[in-house]
């Protein structure tokens, strides 16, 4: 039941009571999960380029992309605060304690020896050496042999100092170069310029961040816009977005009775980074990238992963093309058997739709309404690597509610890690997910699809939380590139390993990809 504060709340968050019975009727249901088919695989869902075909995609693109408007989507919500988990425990390990002077030679291969024994390796070096003196009037050379090195981490994690424990990822210096560094946020300026730049000389971004950190971000872009828009001769056109209220989600206590702060009202938390399907919506743009805030390497060793995304762009645009003619024609009607047959080809061999056997007893008629209602759909062309053991989602031959087989990009909390069978082919997996998605966003009659009409609202999961030291169940929303997409035409290529770069640790700062 509902009081009069609850709907108050509701009505300002903007969310009905109808979304909020839904969501405690998934809490109380529990996670469903995905069903997996197989892994996909190369040749069973997955597309391998060969150079050729490499540089004839990247050639589609080159010249075709003035026609099209092009944009890259970012999300770079949160803060960077897991980067540094490490040296968080350290120091509340060893703060107001007495360090032991042989730590870092007793500890030799955990990851706080491995950033302190590194620390000129990283390129916010400089100024976390001018921070130390400002604090503690001795430079990072004499607090290293003096053995403070909770000193230096409180300096780059806490507010006082460099305040990197708090900071978002985009606005961490990421990279050195011979003159300068450079934030992360910097390098997707310079990635924009290489393939989302718009014939007119705008290149355009989107970021999406969290309320706390929008003037942090906007007095960033407006100190660097000038210096990138001159160096890379472009326009560099930015908006930032942050997620709606009206995407957060109400969670359950232990009694399985909605979740209440001390002073009555609910509580709402964010839904997750799928909630992010709205602020993509909200772009109302045609060809779309979407990448990490912290995927990026240094320029001289980026260049092949642009490369990469121009050929998934121009083979987006092929299919795409392909894919519209094909709808015109169904639109119209008129099809003889073998214009439906070849559709039918295209849209199996093609955009790997997985066509069912029960088509061949359909009418041409019951075809072609098939047929358009398939193709009729937003696409994403999908980069993804082999499998090095990285944590995280990967591509999978998934059956839906209807027992539709499609490819979805799943998480390991989708799975139902108990289930042998689901165990298995969850393990089966060759590819992984790095989010290298080139989306294109609108019909064949030149209008943006509502992507909101293309969630699959029960790949929602739920997590255990806690709040204020009380237990709570948590709705998390359809991943951004799972549930969130779900109904999309997917299509997946394979690309180098070279092209996922992600910072998940503030070690991960010294692999190659990140050094001159």
């Amino acid at each position: 039941m509902l009081s009069a504060n609850d709907t108050k709340q509701l009505f300002e968050k903007n969310i009905t009571e109808q979304q909020v019975a839904e969501q405690l009727a998934r809490l109380k249901r529990g996670t469903v999960f995905a069903r997996l088919v197989c892994p996909a695989t190369i040749g069973k869902g997955i597309k391998q380029m060969d150079e050729s075909e490499r540089q004839h995609y990247i050639e589609v693109f080159e010249n075709d992309k003035e026609y099209y408007r092009l944009v890259k989507f970012v999300p770079a919500s949160g803060a960077a605060s897991r980067m540094f988990k490490d040296l968080f425990s350290f120091i509340e390990q060893f703060d107001n304690r007495c360090l032991p002077n042989d730590y870092l030679q007793n500890h030799p291969d955990n990851a706080v020896t491995q950033f302190f024994n590194n620390l000129k390796h990283f390129a916010f070096y400089e100024q976390l050496n001018h921070t130390v003196q400002n604090l503690y009037g001795k430079d990072l050379d004499t607090l290293m042999r003096e053995n403070k090195l909770v000193d230096i981490a409180k300096a780059l994690l806490s507010e006082n100092g460099m305040s990197y424990g708090k900071l978002p990822k985009a606005l961490l210096l990421f990279h050195r170069y011979k003159d300068f560094c450079r934030m992360a946020i910097e390098e997707h300026f310079c990635e924009a310029a290489e393939y989302a730049c718009n014939t007119d000389g705008t290149a355009k971004l989107h970021f999406t961040v969290s309320p706390e950190h929008k003037t942090l971000f906007r007095k960033a872009i407006e100190d660097l816009r000038s210096h990138y828009e001159q160096t890379y001769h472009i326009q560099l056109e930015i908006d930032l977005s942050t997620q709606k209220p009206s995407t957060d989600t109400i969670a359950l206590d232990v009694d399985g009775a909605p979740f209440r702060n001390a002073d009555g009202s609910l509580l709402f938390r964010p839904g997750g980074h799928g909630a992010l399907i709205e602020n993509l919506n909200e772009l109302r743009e045609e060809i779309v990238f979407i990448k990490n805030i912290d995927n990026v390497s240094v320029e001289s060793k980026a260049t092949s992963g642009f490369s990469y995304k121009k050929a998934l762009a121009g083979y987006l645009m092929h299919l795409q093309q392909r894919c519209f003619e094909y709808l015109e024609l169904l639109d119209d009607g008129s099809l003889s058997d073998a214009e439906i047959d070849e559709i039918i080809g295209f849209a199996r061999d093609e955009l790997t739709i997985d066509i069912p056997a029960f088509i061949d007893d359909y009418s041409s008629i019951e075809k072609i309404d098939f047929l358009y209602e398939r193709l009729n759909r937003p696409m994403r062309v999908c980069g993804v690597v082999r499998n090095d053991g990285e944590p995280g989602g990967g591509p999978y031959w998934v059956r839906n509610a209807d027992d539709e087989a499609s490819l979805q990009i799943v998480e390991s909390s989708q799975i139902n890690h108990e289930n042998a069978e689901q165990e298995c082919i969850f393990r089966d997996a060759t590819h992984f997910n790095p989010v290298d998605l080139v989306c294109g966003c609108w019909n064949y009659m030149g209008e943006a699809f509502n992507l909101t009409d293309f969630v699959d609202p029960s790949t929602a999961f739920i997590s255990n939380k806690s709040q204020g030291g009380r237990e709570l169940k948590a709705l998390e929303l359809p991943g951004l590139w799972n549930g969130a997409m779900a109904d999309w035409i997917t299509v997946f290529v394979e690309v180098p390993t070279a092209t996922f770069n992600p910072v998940k640790t503030v070690n991960d700062l010294l692999k190659d990809m990140h050094q001159l």
